[in-house]
């Protein structure tokens, strides 16, 4: 499975971007999707998840109600579309993707996108 992750860019607080998660390879075996974001000097954590075929979601306490997941399976595509952004949700954003079990808010995906840069300016 192999996933390239855009839509990163600058945006003022209060703002929305959507980023978009493409998967490619195997998709047919894929059992969950994940948005994790990194922060400078930061660990990387959970934003949401969605699962795959029957797209259930998973949210962040943080970006909950701001932060909508999304999947259009025709186009192997997951959405994050995000509004209200904060300057504190300025990070590098990956998208992963499972098979299998699944955790969904754990870092242990064993496939990662490149990841896109959000900045959010105050």
């Amino acid at each position: 499975v192999q996933l390239q992750a855009s839509g990163g860019g600058l945006v003022q607080a209060g703002g929305s971007l959507r980023l978009s998660c493409a998967a490619s390879g195997r998709t047919f075996s894929i059992y969950g999707v994940g948005w994790f974001r990194q922060a400078p000097g930061k660990e990387r954590e959970f934003v949401a998840a969605i699962n795959w075929s029957r797209g259930g979601t998973y949210y962040a306490d943080s970006v909950k109600g701001r932060f909508t997941i999304s999947r259009e399976n025709a186009k192997n595509t997951v959405y994050l579309q995000m509004s209200s952004l904060k300057p504190e949700d300025t990070a590098v954003y990956y998208c992963a993707a499972d098979r299998g079990t699944w955790y969904p808010t754990k870092a242990d995906y064993p496939y990662w996108g490149q990841g896109t840069l959000v900045t959010v300016s105050s």
